[in-house]
């Protein structure tokens, strides 16, 4: 990707042709997750039924990513004066906490499927997992250019291959019990597919809580934060900070700025020059700061928190 790609990427897909898109993705999966349930109870396959729940979890997480983008893009207001970013970090922890109980149901399925074997016909899997695999494939492509812009629809992108390599997976395990009439590879194939769901959501879901616990960004130490500040002359300490992210794109900082003794007179001229200092060296350009005096600091006050 070119380096100038993300200033002007509105020309890419302007938002109604994204929305169409996204729409278009998500009726071509939900139909998708029908005709899967389907095959699966009549083919016996639980690895189509959890095929078709990974595709249908999908579907969930890019109405919920619509949603959300729409909701985020408005501006902040009485009610919500931090504004609507945070719905789209709301929006991946429902995403992710679905696909985890999807995940643990389908692993216990599959155990059970072990010790309680059951008929599974191949020829039917394969072929309602390769039309699974051609609107895998079609999503994919629908959403690929947006994915290049928003952290939100690439990981609906990535859910697509995801689901491709499921489709790949089930046929493969059709194909295997329709010509050795292995039925124990469906419930193998369904631990794989469940493995996967659950490594996946693991691994994004601790960012998300963080952001909603309002947790430093994991990129930017709260310490080495507040000694860019203090090197800043006539800054004699900080004190009160707090850093949290607002969204999954924007930092702020609040924190007690104290002033050296003697340079009160030259305290604005202070404390613009630490706001440029962290937005230049940290990109923290919500920076809000009380000023006090060294002669009159508060007593026994914490560097980080109240």
């Amino acid at each position: 990707m070119p380096h100038g790609h993300h200033h002007h990427h509105h020309h890419h897909v302007d938002p109604d042709a994204g929305d169409a898109r996204m729409a278009a993705a998500v009726g071509v999966n939900l139909l998708l997750t029908v005709a899967q349930v389907v095959g699966g109870v009549l083919s016996g396959s639980l690895a189509m039924i959890a095929d078709a729940l990974h595709n249908f979890s999908d579907a969930a997480s890019l109405i919920i990513a619509a949603w959300a983008r729409r909701i985020a893009r408005r501006p902040a207001d009485a009610e919500m004066t931090f504004g609507y970013g945070r719905a789209e970090v709301v929006a991946a922890l429902i995403n992710l906490t679905t696909l985890i109980v999807i995940g643990l149901y389908l692993i216990y399925e599959a155990v059970m499927r072990f010790f309680q074997p059951q008929e599974v016909i191949g020829w039917l899997i394969i072929v309602i997992a390769a039309v699974a695999l051609v609107i895998d494939l079609v999503t994919a492509a629908l959403t690929y250019r947006m994915a290049q812009d928003s952290v939100n629809i690439r990981a609906a992108f990535l859910h697509n291959l995801a689901d491709a390599m499921g489709s790949v997976a089930v046929i493969v395990a059709g194909a295997l019990i329709w010509a050795f009439g292995w039925t124990w590879v469906d419930p193998a194939i369904t631990l794989l597919i469940a493995g996967y769901i659950l490594w996946m959501a693991w691994s994004e879901i601790g960012g998300v809580i963080r952001i909603l616990m309002l947790g430093s960004p994991p990129r930017m130490a709260p310490e080495h934060v507040l000694k860019t500040a203090e090197a800043v002359d006539g800054v004699q300490s900080l004190h009160h900070a707090h850093l949290w992210q607002m969204d999954e794109h924007a930092t702020a900082l609040q924190a007690h700025l104290v002033i050296e003794t003697g340079a009160w007179v030259h305290a604005d001229a202070i404390k613009d020059r630490v706001k440029t200092q962290l937005a230049t060296a940290h990109g923290l350009t919500h920076v809000t700061l009380e000023m006090e005096c060294a002669a009159h600091i508060c007593t026994d006050v914490r560097r980080i928190g109240h």
